[in-house]
């Protein structure tokens, strides 16, 4: 059977490596492999000394031990190490799922968290954030009549991409209390946790809140190392982990180890990768405060509470053909929101990067431009 196509990675792959003025992408500031090895005090005679075997498919103990500090009820037999994230999910869904299994999926979503579910289950039912005035809320009376007793798993992003919405404690101990009562999993994407840049204050994670949770993190996002593609899943039920174990045998069998050596060293700059990509996005949200007032006929603006990406409407007839149309013609790139699905008439901008400002300032004057030309 067909899986739908990965619309998001299809429109990266046409625009992302030549395409000059970057305003949608959704990891962090990149820094090199020295200046990683600097920043934790490592050798890289150590990284050079590495062998280059097989190593264990859960991963390695030590790096399991270092994810785990970052839990309060997890420990090292309860993570599974990735060899991407983006595998996460898709180990998580098939071994979780059947065909006709009632998944829930909060939406937008990144392509994977909907198509991948809908691809097993054939049974996808969309839970959509709801627009505000001035930004996104949750409907959890929508999500409670959505679940029912044929409920398999409920899926979730915070903070969530890509609108940068973040629940209270509150609303996530009823997400989780909905899930509880049908017997659902929750798998939860927490690859945007640690990037609390706002007044909401970060989320514990599902991990250590309800026992059929399946949570997913890595370095991508809020540590800025995308290219390590080093993820994991935390799954603290046993018969859960064993079945995505067995499924990981059938596609990656084991992480890299340089993956695994570096993801280990990036945990030990934690707290300072993660420090510093916070202070890039506030200091790109507040040009971006000041641009979106000044388009405020052509942009709705509703700023994120966390993350590294929003949501912003557009006043077009097709953001998707706005889209291809800015990145060939002007060298500009936002992401149209219809590929995660939601409508034609979003993109999703991203902060995280230095290049912001400067993009932002191409991206304004051909504003500008087209405003004079039609004047």
């Amino acid at each position: 059977m067909k899986i739908a196509p990965f619309a998001t990675e299809q429109y990266f792959s046409l625009y992302e490596f030549n395409t000059p003025h970057l305003l949608s992408v959704s990891d962090c500031q990149m820094i090199s492999i020295g200046e990683l090895l600097d920043m934790a005090g490592r050798s890289e005679k150590e990284l050079l000394a590495l062998g280059l075997g097989y190593t264990e498919s859960q991963g390695n103990p030590d790096l399991r031990a270092a994810v785990a500090k970052s839990y309060k009820k997890v420990t090292g037999e309860d993570v599974v190490v990735l060899t991407s994230p983006v595998e996460g999910i898709y180990l998580a869904m098939q071994a979780m799922l059947e065909p006709e299994d009632e998944v829930i999926v909060l939406t937008p979503a990144y392509d994977a968290l909907i198509n991948v579910a809908e691809h097993i289950s054939r049974n996808v039912r969309r839970w959509q954030v709801v627009p505000t005035e001035d930004g996104w809320e949750l409907d959890l009376e929508a999500l409670d009549r959505l679940v029912t007793s044929n409920t398999k798993m409920i899926v979730v992003n915070f903070p969530h991409n890509p609108t940068g919405l973040l629940p209270d404690l509150d609303q996530f101990r009823a997400i989780i209390q909905i899930a509880q009562r049908s017997g659902s999993w929750l798998l939860c994407d927490e690859m945007y946790r640690g990037l609390e840049h706002g007044q909401k204050p970060q989320l514990p994670s599902a991990a250590d809140l309800y026992d059929r949770a399946i949570v997913l993190a890595g370095l991508s996002k809020t540590h800025g190392l995308p290219g390590l593609r080093a993820g994991w899943l935390i799954v603290t039920d046993d018969e859960a982990r064993a079945s995505i174990i067995n499924w990981k045998h059938y596609t990656t069998i084991c992480p890299a180890a340089p993956s695994e050596y570096l993801a280990l060293v990036a945990l030990e700059a934690g707290a300072e990768l993660a420090e510093r990509n916070k202070g890039i996005i506030r200091g790109n949200l507040r040009m971006a405060e000041s641009f979106f007032a000044e388009w405020r006929g052509f942009f709705t603006w509703r700023p994120p509470q966390a993350g590294s990406v929003a949501l912003v409407g557009l006043a077009v007839e097709s953001a998707n053909t706005y889209c291809h149309d800015l990145a060939q013609s002007a060298g500009v790139l936002l992401l149209p929101a219809s590929f995660m699905g939601y409508d034609d008439r979003h993109v999703r901008f991203g902060f995280g990067r230095h290049s912001f400002p400067s993009a932002l300032k191409h991206y304004q004057a051909l504003l500008k431009k087209n405003v004079a030309a039609n004047s």
